[in-house]
């Protein structure tokens, strides 16, 4: 006795089909799966067992062998289950009805029952390419899998559910497409409580409009945490688009829960300094995603920066660049994309008081230097901010002055996106600091005095080549809250004091 049923299996963001063919014959009884399972896979032999007697149904005494084609694709995890479940009905002859145009993903538990998978979403993206049907998945994920329109989505609970549909006896209906809600910004920390500081905000309001990445420099209580943690709250919502790419990921990672099943607020990711390189860029025996690919179209927060390993800051230098991640290990090859705001924050020498208005700093000048250059140059150099925190004021505190919402500075910071999106329609940019240099003298259009300015700042700091175009898409970010077209010379000017300091340090570290 012969069945196939359609299944989806999942390696790294890439899903791809699965057909489960099964054969029944007589012999010694047995029951064997190949195609490049993985343990997990393996070990579904007991689960479907256990999950059969539950429904009252007895385990053929003949030799039963599953393959999962294709055969040279690994197959890892328990999301076969369900599929392998199906097609021991169908070859039993307990299920005569048609599947065509079905396929099933989910795990089964020893009780019956289906319990919900990670990757859901990729895998009904493939479904909904195919030009597969319906698909059949764990209830918990069926909100996550009904966002794709055009696939009817059937949320099982248990294995009798699903005989019973195919025997006709209790239909299941296909699921209401899930319509995620508009984001909420209540919950998110607010600019408003941030007393004072307005040359940081400023930088970190141009900064969220144009996508850049800042580096906040400061004594300890300065603000610099409580600053970057409320970045989230002045950030524009994500576009339907890029929810499901960043929930793809999530999806993945386990990271989804059933009542929100699609990311709608841009991620915050903010790991500890201890985080290993693995835990950063990504990687596992089957690769998962890391740290970096988990900010997809959001922002990643590295705080105290200059106590993170050197060796895995320096892994961040090509996924800024390239804005996706590749991860080679044995089981295959894995790219995650990873465009994400990166914001640093650090003390400015081991004591923290290097600078300090009122505090005497006791690092030596050698001590100091050392720590400074924890932060390598090429990677300092892919910061578009470099932003001084001063120590709060004592007037700032205890003033009774009502400071700026962060609703009020996401509405310009929304407004200067949506200028760039109608700017970089029908490319792949989506803000300024993706603009790459061929494209500068296009859509960074500067009249004659910015120019000028800029080409006085060039000289008189020796600018590198990737300080210029970071100076000129800064003040492309700053023409645009604006709302001018041409780049003038205050904003080049504006632009410059986010760097000057910075410039000027590494311009003394080579004398």
């Amino acid at each position: 006795m012969f069945a196939k049923i359609s299944s989806l299996g999942l390696f790294g963001l890439n899903a791809f089909p699965v057909d489960v063919e099964i054969d029944i014959s007589r012999g010694q009884p047995q029951f064997d799966i190949v195609g490049l399972p993985d343990t997990v896979v393996k070990e579904s032999r007991d689960r479907i067992r256990a999950a059969l007697r539950a429904c009252d149904i007895s385990f053929p005494v003949a030799s039963v062998m599953v393959n999962l084609a294709p055969a040279d694709t690994k197959k890892s995890g328990s999301v076969h289950d369900m599929a392998i479940f199906m097609a021991i009905l169908r070859a039993m002859r307990m299920i005569n009805e048609d599947t065509d145009g079905c396929a099933f993903i989910g795990e089964l538990s020893l009780n019956g029952d289906v319990r919900g998978i990670n990757g859901v979403l990729p895998m009904i993206i493939l479904a909904h390419e195919l030009g597969i049907e319906n698909v059949f998945v764990p209830f918990d994920n069926a909100r996550e899998a009904s966002v794709i329109k055009g696939v009817n989505i059937y949320a099982v609970k248990n294995g009798e559910e699903l005989i019973r549909h195919f025997r006709g006896e209790e239909r299941l209906s296909p699921c209401e497409s899930y319509i995620p809600p508009a984001p909420v910004y209540d919950e998110i920390l607010d600019f408003a409580d941030v007393k004072g500081q307005q040359f940081a905000k400023r930088a970190l309001e141009i900064a969220a409009a144009g996508g850049h990445n800042a580096i906040l420099v400061g004594s300890p209580g300065s603000g610099k945490s409580m600053l970057a943690k409320r970045m989230p709250s002045i950030l524009p919502p994500l576009t339907f688009e890029e929810a499901l790419e960043t929930t793809k990921i999530h999806s993945i990672s386990g990271l989804l829960s059933p009542e929100s099943p699609i990311i709608t607020k841009r991620p915050f990711r903010a790991p500890h300094h201890t985080i290993s390189s693995a835990g950063l860029a990504g990687g596992g025996t089957i690769p998962k995603p890391g740290e970096v690919s988990l900010a997809h179209n959001g922002l990643l927060f590295l705080d105290e920066v200059a106590e993170f390993d050197k060796r895995t800051l320096e892994i961040l230098r090509q996924p800024i660049e390239d804005r996706n991640v590749t991860i080679s290990r044995a089981s295959g090859t894995v790219t995650y994309p990873c465009t994400f705001m990166l914001i640093a924050a650090m003390n400015p020498c081991p004591c923290g008081y290097y600078g300090h208005p009122t505090r005497k700093c006791v690092c030596s000048a050698k001590k100091v230097s050392e720590y400074q250059q924890k932060i390598s140059g090429p990677l300092l150099d892919r910061f578009d901010l470099h932003i001084e925190v001063a120590p709060a004021e004592f007037k700032d505190l205890s003033s009774d002055k009502k400071e700026e919402s962060s609703e009020e500075i996401r509405k310009r910071v929304s407004a200067a996106r949506e200028i760039q999106s109608e700017r970089f329609k029908g490319t792949s940019i989506t803000c300024n600091a993706l603009i790459t240099d061929d494209k500068l003298r296009e859509y960074c259009t500067m009249d004659n005095d910015a120019r000028a300015s800029l080409d006085r700042l060039f000289k008189s700091l020796s600018l590198s080549g990737r300080a210029y175009s970071r100076i000129l898409k800064t003040s492309r970010t700053i023409a645009d809250l604006d709302g001018s077209e041409l780049i003038k010379r205050h904003h080049i000017t504006e632009a410059a004091q986010y760097r000057i300091d910075d410039e000027n340090r590494k311009t003394q570290d080579r004398k």
